[in-house]
C-alpha cells in the first residue's frame, strides 16, 4: 500500500481524498491543512494536522493549495527527498522546493465542492523529475483515471490557458446569458438543450467547422440590433469583440 499524504482543503483535495481512499493500492494515511479540517465527514480527527512539524512519513506528499501558496507550503515541510507534487495546472514543477523530489499531477477538471466527479473520465497530468517518481504518479493516475498523459510544465501552463477559455470564459458566457433571460422574464432552461447539443458537437466536429451565428454569416442587420439590445457597456465590448474575432477567423462567406 502506497501511503500518501494531502496538504490542503479545497475542491481538489476532497475530491482526490474521496477517489484516492476507494483504491486498494493507495491510501491516504494524513491530511494538513491551515484550520486542521476534514476533508470528510468519515475521516478521524487525528489524522488531520495544521502542524508542519507533526506531517507523518509518507510515500508521495500531494499539495492541492492555490497557486500562489505552492512555494510556501512545500518550503515548510521538514524533511528532505521525498516526493512533493502539486496539482496545478499554471504552476511550473520547479515552483517545489529544491530539498524535495518533485513532481505534478494535475487533474484536467474543473471540480465543486458539492458535485460528485467521476475521475475515471477525468484526463490526468504527470510530471517528475525522476523516471521511478514518474512510475508511481503512473500508478496512482491509472488507478484513478483511464486517460493520463505525460505533459511538460510548458505544455501544462498551454493547456491551462486554452481550459480558461473553453470552462471559465463559457461558464461566464452561460452567467451573462442568464442574466439577459432573468431581465426579461425568460426562462434560462430553455436554452440548457442548446448548451449541452454545442458541446456535444465538438465531439465529432472541430469547433471551426461548428461555428454558426450572426457573426460567421456577417449578418450585420442582427448584429447591429442585438448590440442595441444589450443595456451594459461591458457586454456590448464583448459582443463586438466575439463577432469580430469569429469574423477574422472565418473571413468572408456567402
Amino acid at each position: 500500500m502506497i501511503r500518501v499524504i494531502l496538504l490542503g482543503s479545497g475542491n481538489v483535495a476532497v475530491h482526490l481524498y474521496e477517489a484516492i481512499q476507494a483504491m486498494n493500492t493507495f491510501t491516504v494515511i494524513q491530511c494538513y491543512n491551515r484550520r486542521g479540517m476534514l476533508l470528510h465527514p468519515n475521516q478521524e480527527p487525528g489524522v488531520v494536522t495544521s502542524d508542519f512539524s507533526k506531517i507523518k512519513e509518507a510515500d508521495l506528499y500531494i499539495i492541492a493549495v492555490s497557486d500562489t501558496s505552492i512555494s510556501d507550503v512545500s518550503e515548510n515541510l521538514q524533511f528532505k527527498n521525498r516526493l512533493v507534487v502539486h496539482t496545478s495546472g499554471s504552476v511550473a514543477m520547479n515552483a517545489i522546493h529544491d530539498k524535495h523530489r518533485k513532481g505534478v499531477l494535475y487533474p484536467l477538471q474543473s471540480f465543486s465542492i458539492n458535485k460528485p466527479v467521476d475521475f475515471k473520465t477525468i484526463p490526468m497530468c504527470l510530471e517528475a523529475e525522476q523516471d521511478d517518481d514518474f512510475d508511481i504518479l503512473q500508478q496512482l493516475a491509472e488507478g484513478l483515471s483511464r486517460q493520463v498523459y505525460a505533459i511538460t510544465s510548458a505544455q501544462r501552463k498551454t493547456i491551462h490557458l486554452a481550459a480558461v477559455f473553453v470552462n471559465n470564459f463559457t461558464n461566464h458566457l452561460y452567467h451573462i446569458g442568464k442574466e439577459i433571460c432573468d431581465q426579461h422574464e425568460v426562462p434560462f432552461e430553455i436554452l440548457q438543450p442548446l448548451i449541452q447539443e454545442t458541446s456535444a458537437k465538438i465531439v465529432s466536429t472541430s469547433p471551426l467547422e461548428a461555428q454558426t451565428g450572426p457573426a460567421r454569416r456577417h449578418d450585420q442587420a442582427t448584429i447591429q440590433k442585438q448590440l442595441e439590445a444589450l443595456t451594459s457597456p461591458l457586454y456590448k465590448a464583448l459582443y463586438e469583440n466575439f463577432t469580430k474575432s469569429i469574423q477574422n477567423t472565418h473571413g468572408e462567406e456567402l
